[in-house]
């Protein structure tokens, strides 16, 4: 009974953690979209902050699903 109720758990801390991370990149999205509207000559380096964070979002969502289990 214990052990089911731990996996229970896990897999929603797990599920949260990674909703995080997706609600993170969308954000990041957003905002690089909207940055690339305001000024387009700057989307270069927009682009490359936007694949920074997104990729750390990304990470972070990785560890909360193996952090949890």
């Amino acid at each position: 009974m214990i052990t089911v109720l731990a996996e229970i758990q896990g897999n929603i801390t797990s599920a949260l953690g990674l909703l995080g991370a997706a609600i993170g990149v969308g954000i990041i999205g957003y905002k690089a979209a909207e940055a690339v509207g305001r000024n387009p000559a700057a989307s270069g380096k927009v682009l490359v902050q936007a694949i920074i964070g997104m990729a750390l979002a990304e990470g972070l969502g990785i560890l909360a699903l193996f952090l949890a289990k």
